[in-house]
Formats: C-alpha cells, sequence, structure tokens
C-alpha cells in the first residue's frame, strides 16, 4: 500500500455566481488538469437568505456532467423540456447536459434560513459530448451510510466503498464521491484507487493528510526553489487538498473532527475549450456552440428522464 502524497493545498474563493448567490469556489475556471476529469467544486453556503435566494436562473450545459449534493434547504430545478423537482438536505442529483440543456436552480433555506450544498463538474469525452441529455434525482433515504467502529461515517453517494454501492450510476468519469466523517482525534485510513485523480474538501471541522515522504500531520504545498514549504493550518473548514499518486489517504482528525467530502475519478486527458457552463475539446466546437445558442439550435434532442 501507497500513501497519497499531498500535492496542492488552497482555501476556496468567495465567489458571486447566478443571479447574485454568495458561495466558496474550491476550483473551477483554472487548470483543467488539476483534477482531471472534475472540472469545478462549489461550496454555496449561507444563512442570509439574501445572499442565495436570487438563485440560478435559465442557464445552458454542454459537454459536462453535473452533481449537486445539499446538506441543508433545498434547490428547485426545472429545464427546458417541462421536467421539475426539487432537492432536499441529503439528496443528490445527478445531470448529463450532453448535447445541450437548459435549466434553472433556485436554493431555498431552511426553517431558520440556512443553505448548504456542493455542485461537482465532470467533465465528458469527447465521444460522449453530445450524448442525450439526462438527470437522476436520488432521494436522502436512498444513499448508504457506513459506519466503522472507530465511529467514522462515510455516505456513499457514487460509486463502491467498504462493501457499499451509491444509488448514481452512469456517470462517465465512474467517480467515488464520498461524505466522510472521522470522529475526533482518530486516525483513518481510506482506500483510493491508485489510476484516478483525487481530492479532498474539508468543510467540518479539521485535521491533516499525511504526506508519504514526511513525518504525520505536514501539509506540503509546493515546492519553492528546491525547499518545500509546510503549512500546518490550512486543514480546517473550506479547504481543497488534492493528491498524489497512491492507493491511499490517511487523516488525523482535529479535537473538533473532520468532516470532508473524498472525491476520485478517471483522467480523461483530452484538450479542454472552455467558456462559462460549456465544455468542449476545441475552441471550433465551442464556438458552434455559442453560435446554436444565439439562434435557438442549441437542443438538439429530447432528453431521457
Amino acid at each position: 500500500m501507497s500513501i497519497r502524497p499531498v500535492k496542492q493545498i488552497s482555501h476556496a474563493q468567495p465567489t458571486m455566481e447566478g443571479a447574485g448567490v454568495r458561495l466558496d469556489r474550491a476550483f473551477g475556471f483554472g487548470d483543467p488538469k488539476l483534477a482531471d476529469p472534475f472540472l469545478l467544486l462549489d461550496d454555496f453556503r449561507n444563512d442570509r437568505p439574501e445572499d442565495y435566494q436570487a438563485g440560478f436562473p435559465w442557464h445552458p450545459h454542454r459537454g459536462i456532467e453535473t452533481i449537486t449534493y445539499v446538506l441543508a434547504g433545498s434547490v428547485d430545478h426545472a429545464d427546458s423540456l417541462g421536467n421539475t423537482g426539487s432537492l432536499g438536505a441529503g439528496d443528490v442529483q445527478w445531470m448529463t447536459a450532453g448535447s445541450g440543456i437548459l435549466h434553472q436552480e433556485m436554493p431555498q433555506g431552511d426553517k431558520l434560513g440556512r443553505m448548504h450544498g456542493f455542485q461537482l463538474w465532470a467533465n465528458l469525452p469527447s465521444s460522449e459530448k453530445m450524448t442525450t441529455p439526462r438527470y437522476q434525482d436520488v432521494k436522502a433515504g436512498e444513499i448508504p451510510e457506513v459506519i466503522d467502529d472507530d465511529g467514522t461515517r462515510v455516505r456513499v453517494v457514487v460509486g463502491e466503498f467498504w462493501g457499499k454501492r451509491g444509488p448514481v450510476d452512469g456517470i462517465a468519469a465512474d467517480p467515488q464521491y464520498l461524505d466522510v466523517w472521522v470522529p475526533p482525534g482518530k486516525r483513518k485510513v481510506l482506500p483510493v484507487d491508485t489510476y484516478r485523480s483525487a481530492f479532498a474538501y474539508i468543510f467540518e471541522g479539521s485535521g491533516t493528510f499525511r504526506d508519504a515522504s514526511r513525518p504525520f500531520g505536514v501539509l506540503v504545498e509546493k515546492e519553492v526553489a528546491g525547499e518545500e514549504l509546510h503549512l500546518r493550518d490550512m486543514s480546517g473548514d473550506r479547504t481543497l487538498v488534492v493528491f498524489d499518486t497512491g492507493d491511499e489517504v490517511v487523516v488525523q482528525a482535529g479535537e473538533r473532527g473532520i468532516r470532508f467530502l473524498l472525491v476520485s475519478g478517471k483522467p480523461i486527458q483530452e484538450p479542454v475549450a472552455w467558456h462559462g457552463p460549456i465544455v468542449m475539446n476545441t475552441r471550433q466546437e465551442l464556438m458552434q456552440a455559442f453560435n446554436e445558442l444565439n439562434a435557438g439550435t442549441f437542443i438538439r434532442e429530447s432528453a431521457k428522464f
């Protein structure tokens, strides 16, 4: 077994999207190789309705899949083909934009006005970018949870882990998407397929991830002029940890425990031409998509739901 080294750590950055939704972006609209096949991860978390109620009105997508995971509040959604639905706390939606879809997502707070969720974008390979759009809503009760002897809890949203398989299926990136809670002071070893890109996003508590070449608890951000820069204080809320290759991740929970998303997927390793919500392989394909959007011919097929 080999521990995955920590390749990069960073804090999510405050961003405004949609019609004025304040959120934190863990990564996105940067280097598409960072977490290939994943392109973007947004943490939309707020307890002020004025910071999220404007939502994400009608907008297009092509060439990607999105995975929306709600923890508090709800998200009402609708698409250009007349499909509607609502995601509540613990629910998941997987949407394959494929050849093109228009949709809207409107967050609603819980009784205390709180709203929290994540949206992850997964790239589609060139062979599937123009596939038929489709989506799947999964209720919280359908998502299996595994509890280990030491109290570690893992919700298996997508993929297989500790003998349980998540209900969301058919995503081209074949991801493993886990919601992990490790109790205070506990050390946990979590298996990750060697040939997948992998990252963790911490959203509660604190802790450290072991680097293969360093004493436990030391996080290595990058190399500067041949010397390693060690950061010991960036492992808390809203921290992204990107891992290098290996087949296990080792985490040490802090005094409040640690909760994080652990996500991995098969790299696509193809050229990326990206503008806003449309991701293709070439600039010509990208321009064609926007020309079709302007001409009203963007929606090509009836989606399957």
